[in-house]
C-alpha cells in the first residue's frame, strides 16, 4: 500500500540526528495535513524555528530521506549562502546534512517523497545543493509571491496550508512507474532484512539495471545508496531510543558483514563512531 495513505500517522524524527537535542533548541513540527492530490508526491510539510539571539550556533544534522525539499525561509542570517527571505530548492543529500543555527531564523518547508519532485513535474536539482526557486528552470510556481503569501501568515500551520494550496493546482497524475517505486520504497524503509540490491530488485521483480534506472530517473541515486542510507538511520534511532548497547549484534542485525564495517560506514556519514554517536546519546534524556 503507498506510503500517502498513511499521511495522517505521527510524525517522525526519524533521520534527525540527536533528535531530543535537537527539539529542545529549535522547535520541529512535522504534522501538517497534505491535500490528497498532493499526497502522493510530497509526504509531509515540515516547520521549525529558533532564535539563539545572544546564544552560541546550535548545529543540526540529520541523515536526510533520499528526497528533495522546497522550503521558504526567513531569519536575520544568510543560510546556504543565500540571503533571506528566500524560496530554496534542497536537492537530495548524499551526506549528513548540518546547518549552524545562528541568530533568528524560521522554515516552512515541503518534503517530497524520494522521486516525488521529479514526477511532480519538476528538474532534478543537483545532489547536496541548495539554490533559489527558480520558475524558469524548476517548477511554474511564482517564488515572490508564494514567498510573501507564507511569510504573511504567522501560524505554521497557515504556513503550511499556503504552501499547500499553491501545490495542489500542479500536482498531475502520478506515473504508475512512479506508484511502483513508492511502493517499493515503503518495503525498503520498513523491512530491516532488506539489505542488498539483488533483494530489492527481487521483491520488484525487475532486473538490477532496470532498477537502477527506476532511481536514477525518478531519485537521483543509486538503490545501494538510498538502502544504505534508511539502514544508517535504523541504527541511529535505535541508538537513539536507548538500544545500541550491543553494537554488533544491531550491526548484524542490520546487515554489516561486521562491526568493524559497520564503524566504518557509520563514521563516514555521521562523522563520529557509533560507539562515540552511543555515549553521546545517552548524556541527552530521550524526547518525550
Amino acid at each position: 500500500m503507498a506510503s500517502w495513505t498513511n499521511a495522517t500517522t505521527s510524525p517522525t524524527t526519524r533521520g534527525v540526528l540527536r533528535p531530543a537535542e535537537t527539539e529542545r533548541v529549535a522547535g520541529l513540527r512535522r504534522d501538517a495535513p497534505v491535500a490528497p492530490e498532493v499526497a502522493p508526491f510530497v509526504e509531509r510539510y515540515w516547520s521549525v524555528r529558533w532564535d539563539r539571539t545572544g546564544k552560541p550556533p546550535f548545529r543540526s544534522e540529520v541523515l536526510s530521506h533520499p528526497s528533495v525539499n522546497l522550503s521558504v525561509e526567513s531569519g536575520s542570517e544568510p543560510r546556504f549562502g543565500v540571503a533571506l527571505p528566500a524560496v530554496l530548492l534542497h536537492g537530495v543529500v548524499t551526506r549528513r546534512f548540518t546547518v549552524d543555527l545562528v541568530g533568528t531564523g524560521r522554515v516552512t518547508a515541503a518534503k517530497f517523497r524520494p522521486g516525488g519532485w521529479v514526477a511532480f513535474g519538476g528538474r532534478q536539482p543537483a545532489r547536496n545543493g541548495v539554490a533559489p526557486l527558480r520558475r524558469e528552470l524548476d517548477l511554474d510556481l511564482d517564488a515572490g509571491r508564494l514567498l510573501a503569501e507564507v511569510l504573511g501568515e504567522a501560524d505554521d500551520d497557515a504556513r503550511a496550508a499556503v504552501l499547500d494550496a499553491a501545490l495542489a493546482p500542479l500536482a498531475p497524475e502520478p506515473p504508475a512507474a512512479y506508484l511502483e517505486l513508492q511502493a517499493l520504497l515503503d518495503r525498503m524503509i520498513e523491512d530491516r532484512s532488506l539489505v542488498r540490491v539483488d533483494q530489492v530488485a527481487a521483491l520488484a521483480a525487475t532486473s538490477t539495471r532496470s532498477l537502477q534506472r527506476l532511481f536514477a530517473g525518478y531519485v537521483g541515486v543509486s538503490p545501494k545508496a538510498v538502502l544504505a542510507r534508511y539502514r544508517l538511520q535504523d541504527a541511529a534511532a535505535t541508538i537513539d531510543a536507548g538500544g545500541g548497547s550491543d553494537l554488533a549484534g544491531l550491526a548484524a542485525s542490520l546487515g554489516w558483514f561486521d562491526q568493524a564495517h559497520f564503524s566504518r560506514d557509520f563514521r563516514a556519514v555521521v562523522g563520529i563512531t557509533p560507539s562515540q554517536y552511543h555515549r553521546q546519546a545517552r548524556q541527552v534524556p530521550p524526547a518525550p
